[in-house]
Parts: C-alpha cells; sequence; structure tokens
C-alpha cells in the first residue's frame, strides 16, 4: 500500500479533481512544472548531491526519466496537488490579484504538508525496501536531514511557481465556496495515507535487523513503530485540522 498502491490511484485523482477545481489547462500547468521542477532537482542531487543529499534510485520503481524513476514524478505530483488543496483550505485559495502575502503563505503551508508524507515514508522506502540508497546513510534511520531541507526546497519552488501563476493567470471567481465533499475527498486521501502507516505498523512482519549504505544498523519494528508515530501526529494530525477547518466554515456558510 506505501507507496506502490496508492500513489498510482492519486494521479487520476488530482487529475480530474484538479481539472474540475481549476479547469484542464491548469491543472496541466501545476504537473508540467512540478514534473519538470522535481526531476531536474532529484537529476541534480544524485549527480551533486545538492539539494537532497547523496542517493541514487535501484531499479525497484521501474522505468527512469535520466536518472530518476518515472513513478517518482507521478508522486510528487499526486501528492504535491493533495498538499496545495489542503494549504487553499487551511489559508486560502491563491486566485488571480491574490495578495502577495497569500501567493507566498499557501505555498510554504503546502510545502509542510507535502514533506510530512515523506517524513513517514522515507525510512521505510529506502532503508527497508531499498527502493533507493543514501550513499553516507542518515541519522534518522538511514536517511539524512539533508533530504529533508531538499523536499522543502524543492517543493517550495514549484508551489511557488504555481502560485505566482494563479496570482497572475488564475480565475478571481474561484473561491472556497466549493462543495465541502470537494475538500473532504482530498482530505480522506491524505488521511488514509497516514492511517497506513500506522496499520503498517500494526501488521508488520517479525522485526529484522536492516544496514544502511553508512553500515549502521536499525531494526525494521523500530522503523515501522517510529514512522506510525510520526504519521500520528504529523499527516493525521493535519487531516483533523482540515476537518475542522472545513467544519467550521460549513457552519459559518449556513449561519451566513
Amino acid at each position: 500500500m506505501i507507496p506502490g498502491f496508492i500513489t498510482p490511484l492519486l494521479f487520476p485523482f488530482a487529475l480530474v479533481h484538479g481539472g474540475r477545481r481549476y479547469g484542464w489547462k491548469t491543472i496541466a500547468v501545476f504537473m508540467v512544472v512540478t514534473a519538470i521542477v522535481s526531476n531536474i532537482l532529484e537529476n541534480s542531487s544524485i549527480l551533486t548531491g545538492f539539494p537532497f543529499g547523496r542517493y541514487y534510485y535501484t531499479d525497484s520503481l521501474g522505468p527512469k526519466i535520466a536518472l530518476v524513476p518515472f513513478f517518482i514524478s507521478l508522486s510528487y505530483i499526486s501528492f504535491g496537488y493533495l498538499a496545495w488543496v489542503f494549504s487553499t483550505l487551511l489559508v486560502s485559495e491563491v486566485r488571480k490579484g491574490s495578495a502577495l502575502l497569500v501567493s507566498v503563505t499557501v505555498p510554504l503551508v503546502a510545502s509542510f504538508v507535502m514533506v510530512a508524507w515523506d517524513f513517514c515514508l522515507d525510512p521505510i522506502a529506502s532503508t527497508i525496501n531499498h527502493a533507493w540508497i543514501w550513499k553516507d546513510g542518515g541519522g534518522y534511520f538511514g536517511v539524512p536531514f539533508s533530504n529533508y531541507l531538499g523536499w522543502s526546497f524543492t517543493v517550495y519552488i514549484f508551489f511557488q511557481l504555481f502560485a505566482l501563476y494563479q496570482r497572475k493567470r488564475g480565475s478571481e471567481d474561484l473561491s472556497r465556496a466549493l462543495p465541502a465533499t470537494h475538500y473532504l475527498q482530498a482530505i480522506i486521501l491524505y488521511l488514509w495515507t497516514g492511517v497506513g502507516f500506522v496499520l503498517g505498523y500494526l501488521f508488520m512482519s517479525p522485526s529484522t535487523y536492516v544496514t544502511d549504505a553508512a553500515g549502521h544498523s536499525w531494526t525494521t519494528g523500530d522503523i515501522f513503530e517510529s514512522m506510525a508515530i510520526s504519521a500520528i501526529y504529523t499527516m493525521i494530525f493535519i487531516s483533523i485540522l482540515a476537518l475542522a477547518i472545513l467544519y467550521r466554515d460549513q457552519l459559518t456558510q449556513k449561519r451566513a
């Protein structure tokens, strides 16, 4: 389920949901910008170490665009779109003529929502499943601190570029008057992904030792347990906060 099952389902969701929300041209812009920025910076990091750190992908994720699996581009687009929807709910919609503060804050918040997912995913996908290998290991169950700084940098860039596009060419009419179910769909998918990490811990196989590229040994049980705890207090908390804001907004609209 993580990450192989949910991501292929999320991409068509992002395409259809985003198409209905923004129109096909605009969601295409989001997807193209996200794919280009993420692929360039991922390839840059594999070759130079900037911005994520020194790593490489194994062949387990299928065909690659240069040195990065195509699956990774789908992941950036899929979870990037969910993070963007969350941020517009938590902060405000970015539309044509939006205040500069909104156009900067929404991408910033979206970057935290996005990185929360990788915070729970990376030790499982890399240290246990070896979908990618951190050449120097890292203190976070084999993952280096630089990975998360790189993620924050990368996703903020494509979110900010899309926000600037929306501020310049987006619709003036799109607002949070969208149906509650529009946001609820995205919340449920993000929430379920977080719950998946908890289920991964509850139903994990017997714990064994795994060794990262630096020779440091970790137990799979410790990794799955820590990722479950991380998911509860990041992804699941963010989902609960979004549900509370959505519920508050619905009450406000009814009273109005």
